[in-house]
């Protein structure tokens, strides 16, 4: 699991059970980003071990300020 945080210019991702952090302009670019970041992380080692499947997929929560409509 990410957790998705926006920076003053990008994206940052955290991911909660790897230690991979990584960063975009778009969420777009910040998922695509995380993806790489968790292959080159995992890279050579049997994901087995890890109770990861090869197809894995990617839960990302996205924190965002509250916003409150005018009245």
């Amino acid at each position: 699991m990410f957790k998705v945080y926006k920076g003053e210019k990008h994206y940052i991702a955290e991911c909660l059970d790897l230690p991979v952090v990584t960063q975009g302009r778009t969420i777009d670019e910040v998922v695509e980003n995380v993806k790489e970041a968790i292959a080159l992380h995992l890279e050579g080692e049997d994901l087995k071990e890890w109770d990861i499947l090869p197809d894995f997929s990617i839960l990302v929560n996205l924190e965002l300020e509250p916003v409150h409509a005018k009245t």
